[in-house]
């Protein structure tokens, strides 16, 4: 298998652009945790990545159910792939269709059946990671669900640029990412409680569950629009504080 054919033409100026991200580190940090959590709640998956796709490895900043794994070799990752395309990319049953680009062998290992991933793409337009979900079944990925798919990827980019200012200004760091935090905390309380109000139904078909599953969809859509309001707001505070310290 010809792995080259994972690496764009552009792969330097690519990692460059990456560079400033992975001072980030890849510890554990609640909030990023908490919107793969919330990507896996809306999506109904049992995996959610934000991974950074490095030289050699695609590491993963945050990571919903698949406990203990920080990175895996570019080769081996999906996410190599996810970040050659502009659109999302889909592998709806990865046991009958799998990705030729990566070793097959470890999706395989893995049990992954299912996979959409949207590239994280920098203002400067390189994508250096992927926002993905994974499934142990295969399934579609419906055209609203890949607008939100996109949505959210653009949030966890708007994120990072966030964490950056926030490491150049640690005196703002603790009240942004506790909002951040507190908000996306509540989000998942209240899709869990139209989750359960939707279980309680004697079937989904009945027309309460029918009516909690659209306020779910509802839910879902004003989650993502005010989560990215919300790091938009943080992020133009913290450029013009940036501002008037250089001034």
């Amino acid at each position: 298998m010809n792995y080259s054919t994972l690496i764009p033409p552009n792969d330097h100026e690519r990692l460059q652009a990456l560079a400033p991200y992975r001072v980030l580190g890849t510890a554990p940090d609640a909030v990023f945790d908490e919107v793969v959590r919330l990507t896996a709640k809306l999506f109904r998956v049992p995996i959610a990545l934000v991974s950074l796709v490095d030289e050699g490895s695609v590491w993963f900043k945050a990571n919903f159910g698949m406990a203990g794994a920080t990175k895996v070799a570019r080769h081996e990752s999906i996410c190599s792939v996810a970040i050659l395309n502009e659109q999302t990319t889909i592998y709806a049953d990865l046991a009958a269709e799998p990705c030729q680009l990566t070793d097959p062998g470890v999706a395989e290992a893995l049990h992954m059946r299912f996979y959409a991933g949207h590239p994280l793409r920098n203002q400067a337009g390189y994508n250096i990671g992927a926002l993905c979900l994974i499934d142990r079944e295969p399934r579609q990925l419906a055209s609203e669900e890949q607008v939100r798919l996109q949505e959210l990827a653009q949030v966890v980019m708007a994120m990072l640029d966030l964490r950056l200012l926030l490491h150049q200004q640690p005196e703002h760091a603790s009240t942004t990412w506790v909002k951040l935090y507190d908000h996306l905390d509540a989000s998942l309380t209240r899709l869990d409680t139209l989750a359960e109000l939707v279980r309680w139904e004697d079937s989904p078909t009945t027309p309460t569950a029918r009516h909690y599953q659209q306020s779910q969809q509802e839910e879902s859509d004003l989650v993502i629009r005010a989560l990215k309001r919300q790091v938009q707001a943080a992020l133009a505070t913290l450029t013009q504080a940036s501002l008037r310290s250089a001034t």
